[in-house]
């Protein structure tokens, strides 16, 4: 290593600088090498393969998420038999919605409402009763029966949803089938008559949702219940019980499985019970009361809450509501709603 001394000049004194010169920068400087070339990354060298998830909604009449923009047809509303000859019913396990009704003769009558999951077929289908356009209302889309009398289908068609009757069925959409005997026997091509009518909107969601069956109302307040044990009539009483091998509630009638067309037992993931009052004023046809409010109870994952229902004009949606005043939330699934009257009917919870 070589050396050099400067004197610099300082008031006081001289001071010197020392120099370090390294040898290997003199000699590049000296000789003009250039410097080693290193590799940089090349463009395109490196790909993500992070794919941003599709965004996703609830589907509004069940809870379950679903893709953006894949829900967009409008919900059938159908009146389904539920006489002895109309079992099993077609399409009844894709429901979203459930309702079961008191008609004449102690009997019980469906609207069941799909959205979902349209089936290609559904039935049998029957005539309208007065309180099915506040049950329908809400959902807006379709609705479909079988005829009625006429104050009963005045009613229907002044109720803001699109009517589509058997009697007046120009287009071969209902037929009947001849496995069963009239007029047991209606069936109503339901998918091909949601697809000629996707101008119509879809529904508005109906009721709060919980993200999963252990967040609901039911299993977060409830208390352990087994079995829910209704009476319509002296000839109708429904039943549930949890099974929780299908996380589900398992639907009988009069003491026997209540089976779908393919042969398996009817199952619903939320089950609730409204205590509803019976209007007399149409005579044998018993009206049920369904603008008011309400007893109620709601089960879900083998738990129930006692609620109330609310329901404050024809096309509002039913509110549920704990002790509190807080909205229930059910857990993501189908739901059926039991329209119990309080004069005859009877709810009873079993732990």
């Amino acid at each position: 290593m070589n050396t050099t001394k400067t004197w610099v000049a300082h008031p006081r004194r001289f001071v010197h600088i020392v120099a370090v010169i390294v040898p290997a920068l003199l000699l590049t400087a000296c000789t003009g090498a250039a410097p080693v070339a290193t590799s940089s990354p090349t463009a395109g060298g490196w790909e993500s393969t992070y794919a941003e998830p599709a965004p996703v909604v609830l589907a509004p009449l069940r809870g379950t998420e679903v893709a953006a923009g894949a829900l967009t047809n409008p919900s059938l509303a159908a009146k389904i038999d539920n006489h002895e000859a109309a079992r099993p019913q077609i399409g009844l396990d894709r429901t979203d919605i459930v309702f079961e009704e008191l008609v004449e003769g102690g009997l019980t009558r469906y609207v069941a409402v799909w959205h979902s999951d349209v089936p290609e077929e559904i039935g049998p289908v029957r005539s309208i009763r007065p309180m099915d356009p506040d049950i329908m209302s809400p959902f807006g889309g379709i609705a479909a029966y079988s005829g009625g009398a006429q104050s009963f289908l005045d009613l229907i068609r002044a109720a803001p949803v699109f009517n589509v009757s058997f009697d007046e069925d120009t287009t071969g959409l209902f037929s009947r089938i001849s496995s069963k005997s009239a007029p047991h026997n209606v069936v109503l091509k339901a998918s091909e008559l949601v697809s000629r009518h996707m101008d119509l909107p879809a529904p508005a969601q109906q009721f709060a949702y919980a993200p999963s069956m252990a967040a609901s109302s039911a299993m977060v307040d409830g208390t352990p219940i087994s079995a829910i044990n209704t009476r319509f009539s002296t000839v109708r009483w429904p039943s549930w019980s949890w099974d929780a091998t299908a996380q589900s509630y398992l639907r009988s009638q009069e003491g026997g499985a209540d089976l779908d067309s393919n042969g398996a037992q009817l199952k619903s993931t939320n089950v609730v019970t409204m205590r509803v009052a019976i209007d007399t004023k149409y005579g044998a046809v018993p009206k049920t009361t369904m603008i008011g409010s309400g007893e109620a109870s709601v089960s879900t994952g083998g738990q129930t809450i006692s609620a109330t229902w609310v329901k404050d004009s024809q096309t509002d949606p039913i509110r549920l509501v704990d002790a509190n005043g807080a909205t229930i939330r059910l857990a993501p699934g189908n739901t059926w709603i039991e329209l119990v009257p309080t004069g005859q009917g009877s709810v009873e919870l079993v732990p």
